[in-house]
């Protein structure tokens, strides 16, 4: 997604990772074209755009939820976003991470998954690291949104993002699950998440 772009896109926020990819490449546009991090009413605009309602909000904290997912936002630095199954299965939840690391000089934007025992590192193959002074983004993480098809759930993803996916040489690795991607031209699917990749040029 380009900087200034609007999110006008059905939401299919069934599992955390659907809410965590959308919500993580929304954050990461808008640091970009901002040069900070979103405040927490721009996040609390983000989840209710990605489908869900409010429920509380307070000092420190908001709670959002639909059918499927409860989403706990705690604004600040770092700003994070703990995304769980309204089943209460914490095993399956995520967590997006979004700080400016001073050290590294860059904006940084995660998403990390609660049970790191299935999956070793990040959800999105890698963090957006966005270089503080030009805005520049200086990593290739896998973000996107998600659309139904025939086969169920793809991650929908830019060409850029297929193109940095690429470059990293890690186009065998499912963003959302780390397991092994079968391709067929722009579309590949992942036999152990069960979820679909698609590329589009836009």
């Amino acid at each position: 997604m380009e900087p200034g772009e609007r999110m006008e896109r059905i939401s299919y926020s069934y599992d955390p990772v659907t809410l965590a990819m959308p919500l993580a490449e929304e954050i990461t546009r808008r640091v970009i074209e901002k040069g900070t991090l979103p405040e927490a009413d721009d996040v609390r605009d983000l989840l209710r755009e990605l489908g869900l309602e409010e429920l509380y909000t307070g000092k420190g904290l908001a709670l959002h939820r639909n059918r499927h997912l409860v989403a706990l936002t705690f604004p600040g630095e770092p700003l994070i976003v703990d995304i769980i199954p309204s089943s209460g299965e914490l095993s399956d939840a995520v967590e997006v991470i979004a700080y400016h690391d001073r050290e590294l000089g860059a904006f940084v934007v995660e998403i990390l998954p609660a049970n790191d025992l299935e999956y070793e590192g990040n959800i999105g193959l890698e963090p957006a690291i966005i270089d503080e002074k030009t805005l520049e983004l200086k990593s290739s993480p896998v973000f996107g949104h998600f659309e139904e098809g025939k086969d169920g759930l793809h991650l929908v993803i830019d060409g850029k993002t297929y193109e940095g996916w690429k470059e990293s040489g890690k186009l065998n690795v499912c963003p959302i699950c780390g397991g092994e991607l079968v391709w067929r031209g722009k579309e590949a699917l992942c036999p152990e998440c069960g979820y679909g990749i698609r590329v589009v040029k836009e």
